[in-house]
């Protein structure tokens, strides 16, 4: 690994074989790029830009593997690879090669880690490495904007047969992570290719986090169903301008008209990011944890047991109860499913509650990123279990951060 120098003065694009006009003429041709033919897009802009070849590798659905677009090469382990350095970082990773270096950087929508793309170039310097940054950001865009109707991205991600159930609930799903200056968001489900019932949303309107996670009763197409509806039920009434017990109330209605022998537990938060103002709904679902200066306080989010969801006839009340509680700036609060915490090993032992917030808390500390944490969680609640989930287990944290800018 190398250091990566400031450019000497008298440094100009021309000196490093910059092509204007070329690089604005593959950018208008990319808008309409198909996905297959990124990877020699990439290389004709790292050509533009006076480096030698750039190369595309995505994350697979699990986090493991990072997999190339170009597919004669070969994919990199996440967990064991300069690659997988850069994209569990999200910070640069420079590597000393044979005729010249490789830059790996972190391709990133947002907050939402994609993958890398690998920068090769005779030298390297200031130039040379913004260069690299400038591609790696234009490559993000491009994959996102393309992801959302390729199905050879989205093939070329999975490592294994994905079924039905699990197929129609990952169209509803959104990004793993979103976020903003304030706060962010981010999520991680298991079994990756085998969910059914488990699901989780986030999303921003304007300074307004919303987050929820659902748990539908049983493991197959019509668990999924219960679940798929929930979530456009929540997003339509949401989408719509209504408030937090609107959403829920929306979610009830749907499940008792569209499929009224069904039910999902879950929990609905809306976080002010201005302000810190939490407001949430818990449906029968385990109640939200709340960690405080890397601890958590026991009982900050409990609430009175309120029905699941789709059995808005059993409620005592016309409307949920909603709750309401002021984090403190760097508060995270955690969701998860009782499939996580359940998670038994060969001798019987669950991880438990008290591993499952250990394990973020001390992940956290180690100056991991959220979406590294529960990269890290998931995994190892998966070895628990020898990668044989007995329920489907999933996890959402988020944080409130309003004085980063």
């Amino acid at each position: 690994m190398i250091s990566v120098l400031d450019p000497p003065q008298g440094y100009t694009g021309a000196d490093a074989g910059f092509d204007e006009g070329l690089l604005e003429e593959l950018i208008v041709e990319a808008q309409t790029a198909l996905p297959v033919e990124l990877p020699a897009l990439a290389n004709r802009c790292a050509s533009a830009l006076g480096l030698e070849s750039a190369l595309i590798y995505l994350v697979d659905l699990q986090q493991q593997l990072l997999i190339p677009l170009d597919e004669t090469a070969v994919p990199l382990a996440v967990d064991r690879s300069p690659a997988g350095w850069a994209y569990r970082t999200v910070f640069p990773r420079v590597d000393d090669v044979e005729g010249g270096v490789i830059v790996w950087m972190p391709l990133v929508d947002g907050a939402e880690r994609l993958g890398v793309l690998a920068v090769r170039t005779a030298s390297l310097d200031g130039v040379r490495m913004r260069r690299s940054r400038m591609l790696s950001h234009l490559f993000a865009m491009l994959i996102t904007s393309k992801r959302a109707y390729s199905d050879w991205l989205a093939g070329l991600t999975r490592t294994a047969a994905m079924r039905l159930p699990a197929e129609m609930l990952r169209a509803f799903l959104p990004p793993h992570t979103v976020g903003s200056a304030r706060c962010v968001s981010t999520a991680v489900l298991e079994p990756a290719y085998d969910v059914a019932g488990d699901a989780f949303d986030h999303s921003v309107i304007k300074d307004v986090l919303n987050t929820m996670i659902l748990d539908s009763m049983g493991h197959d197409l019509a668990a999924g169903l219960t679940t798929s509806v929930a979530m456009a039920a929540a997003r339509n009434a949401r989408r719509g301008g209504g408030n937090l017990s609107d959403v829920v109330g929306s979610v009830d209605q749907a499940l008792t008209q569209w499929l009224p022998d069904h039910f999902c537990t879950g929990v609905l938060c809306r976080l002010d990011a201005v302000t810190g103002v939490l407001r949430w709904v818990n449906c029968g679902h385990p109640p939200p944890l709340l960690i405080r200066a890397e601890r958590v306080l026991e009982g900050a989010l409990d609430s009175p047991p309120q029905p699941p969801i789709g059995l808005a006839d059993h409620l005592a009340t016309e409307t949920r109860q909603v709750h309401e509680t002021v984090l403190e700036p760097g508060d995270r609060v955690l969701l998860y499913t009782d499939g996580v915490v359940e998670a038994r090993d060969a001798d019987g032992v669950e991880f438990g509650l008290d591993q499952f917030t250990d394990f973020i808390i001390r992940s956290s500390a180690a100056g991991q990123r959220p979406a590294e944490v529960l990269r890290l969680l998931i995994h190892a609640v998966l070895d628990r279990q020898c990668d044989q989930l007995r329920d489907d287990a999933t996890i959402l944290l988020f944080e409130w951060r309003p004085q980063r800018r």
